[in-house]
């Protein structure tokens, strides 16, 4: 059997995301103030899809915490799963908040409230200089970390709800059309769901053990079974631990002298790419009989 662990990992950046995490917690508390002051929908819709940058961040820095703690008896995969289990949450409390947020919207159609505008301009304004500051912090590190590439772009998503607040507030401020708060309230709210469904399939897929997008199972037993003296490929599973950490495990039937076999794991694991898998495990099967032969 080939046993072959990936335990390197990419320098991450953990004081800027602590600081991105700090400066994006404290304006969502902020913000949900501020538009329950000035009865701005769009501006607590918003505070919805900041408190997902604060979510992504928090699980960013925890997930990084836990990953350093060492697999145990109990534990085998060691705490990796955390990071999916947070997402899931999270992503359930964002269906239900965007939810809400339309159906508020919806009754506020009908009814349009008086909105500060002036204190929903200046909130958006300063929503806008946090994300900002928050995506020059996590750029270095988001092509170097998965979890800090998430956050990235949370907060890049909400960089764009900010200018859409701001451009609402000044419309309102200039036409007097209240009626703009609830459509920008709507139109975040369907920004939210989409991304959201897509952070909860990708979730449930890596609980399920799916096969992890980008890897796919027919074409790597096809890329095996160039193997020299591979005559049959099965047991092939592909499945990820985390986000970034995908393992494979495939029964490799050899017709070859065991002497070879080493060089055959080799070449297995080389068209295989192994260094972009996280753990490989090549268990190899004689034709005539079984072997189990370890190699490290």
């Amino acid at each position: 059997m080939g046993h072959d662990h990936q335990h390197a990992t990419a320098h991450t950046p953990t004081r800027r995301l602590w600081w991105a995490f700090g400066l994006t917690t404290t304006f969502l508390m902020i913000e949900v103030i501020g538009g329950l002051i000035t009865q701005s929908l769009a501006l607590l819709s918003d505070a919805a899809h900041m408190f997902t940058d604060s979510m992504a961040l928090g699980i960013a820095l925890l997930a990084i915490h836990l990953a350093k703690r060492p697999a145990d008896a109990k534990r085998s995969f060691g705490y990796h799963r955390f990071e999916i289990l947070a997402a899931m949450l999270n992503a359930l409390l964002l269906f239900a908040v965007a939810i809400y947020i339309l159906y508020a919207a919806w009754q506020r159609m009908g009814q349009p409230q008086e909105i500060a505008t002036t204190g929903m301009l200046i909130i958006a304004i300063a929503g806008l200089l946090i994300n900002w500051i928050a995506m020059r912090l996590l750029s270095a590190g988001q092509s170097e970390s998965l979890n800090i590439k998430g956050a990235y772009l949370e907060v890049w998503a909400d960089f764009l709800g900010s200018i859409a607040v701001i451009v609402g507030a000044l419309l309102i401020k200039l036409t007097g059309w209240l009626w703009i708060d609830p459509l920008l309230a709507v139109a975040i709210g369907l920004w939210v769901l989409p991304r959201t469904w897509l952070l909860l399939k990708q979730s449930l897929n890596i609980l399920l053990e799916g096969v992890p997008e980008g890897f796919d199972l027919a074409e790597i037993e096809e890329k095996l079974r160039t193997v020299p003296h591979v005559v049959e490929v099965h047991a092939l599973h592909v499945w990820a631990l985390s986000s970034g950490k995908v393992n494979i495990s495939a029964h490799l039937v050899y017709q070859t002298d065991d002497q070879c076999v080493a060089q055959m794991l080799s070449d297995a694991k080389a068209v295989l790419h192994a260094d972009q898998f996280y753990q490989v495990t090549l268990q190899c099967e004689r034709l005539a009989f079984d072997c189990k032969l370890r190699s490290h």
